[in-house]
């Protein structure tokens, strides 16, 4: 069972998000676990899942949120699905280190 949703690679990390669209903020709201037992960040955008809106959304509030550049985050999976992959650029275990002030602990499991 995956603790947390991203995994460092040579080159930054990888990010799995659960996306919900037409929300009434941009925010992410910490790691849940899904029925399969992956665990993914949760987040929620104002814009409608129409013309790739909510993925830009998503990309420039993660972007805003952990201080990167939006050319470091590329979305490389899902682009239609509310579970997307995206890719960020950097040093992984800063970016790590980021994402972990922003969810809390890992949850236990």
């Amino acid at each position: 069972m995956a603790s947390v949703p991203w995994t460092q690679t040579p080159d930054g990390l990888t990010l799995t998000i659960r996306l919900t669209p037409k929300s009434s903020r941009d925010v992410v709201e910490g790691v849940e676990t899904l029925a399969d037992g992956k665990a993914v960040l949760k987040a929620r955008v104002r814009a409608a899942p129409e013309d790739g809106k909510a993925n830009d959304s998503l990309l420039r509030m993660l972007s805003k949120t952990l201080g990167l550049p939006q050319k470091a985050l590329t979305l490389s999976a899902g682009a239609t699905s509310r579970v997307k992959t995206i890719r960020l650029a950097g040093d992984g275990l800063a970016l790590a280190a980021a994402l972990e002030r922003l969810c809390g602990p890992a949850p236990k499991g």
